[in-house]
């Protein structure tokens, strides 16, 4: 892969990465509930789950899943499904960092990690982005070097990225700022996850 083809690469992975949405809205709700770490483990679960969507479509099964509406769409609505439940869980303080916050609780590492793999795996938004402008690359990538950058590139830019956004909401001014505003920040998580999940649903019928 040539210098400038791999740059193009990093820099639609880095503005992917730095759109806001529900996985800047998940890494901010562990970091602010269980502190630095937890949002550190967030965000390389959630770069986990996009560097499988870079192996699905350097593997052509993304292609496969597009011309297979029946089980795009069965996979989608499950998605949706479960990003409505992650929503209304926040808007109900149900497992929100609010209530854990109030009674003095920090989610597990685990929790953070499921929560980060989750928003990724079960957005079909990323799978649909990386056909539309990841998909070109892969014809570039003709070796085993070329082909590793393709899958390793989107996963780490992704990953320093949250990773910054969890060291600087942790310092203790911002951290506590934040913290005061935790009820606030859960409602809007919350609403962001069910309008994706509701948006998913309306491509879909």
């Amino acid at each position: 892969m040539e210098l400038s083809t791999w740059l193009g690469l990093l820099a639609i992975c880095c503005l992917g990465a730095m759109s806001p949405g529900p996985s800047l809205a998940m890494v901010l709700k562990h970091t602010l509930s269980g502190g630095r770490l937890h949002g550190v483990v967030c965000a390389w679960a959630h770069s986990i789950g996009i560097g499988v969507y870079a192996l699905v479509t350097l593997l052509g099964l993304a292609v496969v899943l597009e011309k297979s509406p029946l089980v795009f769409n069965g996979i989608a609505i499950i998605g949706a499904l479960y990003l409505a439940w992650m929503g209304f869980q926040a808007l109900s303080s149900k497992g929100g960092m609010e209530q854990k916050l109030q009674a003095g609780e920090s989610a597990s590492l685990l929790e953070a990690a499921r929560d980060g793999l989750a928003i990724s795996l079960f957005n079909p938004k990323i799978l649909l982005f990386f056909l539309a402008l990841f998909s070109q690359f892969v014809l570039a990538a003709e070796t085993v070097t070329g082909q590793t950058l393709i899958v390793l590139t989107p996963l780490v830019v992704d990953g320093l990225w949250y990773t910054i956004i969890a060291v600087v909401l942790s310092h203790g001014p911002i951290l506590n700022r934040l913290k005061s505003k935790a009820a606030l920040i859960d409602k809007l998580s919350g609403v962001v996850l069910i309008l994706l999940a509701i948006r998913v649903l309306i491509d879909i019928f």
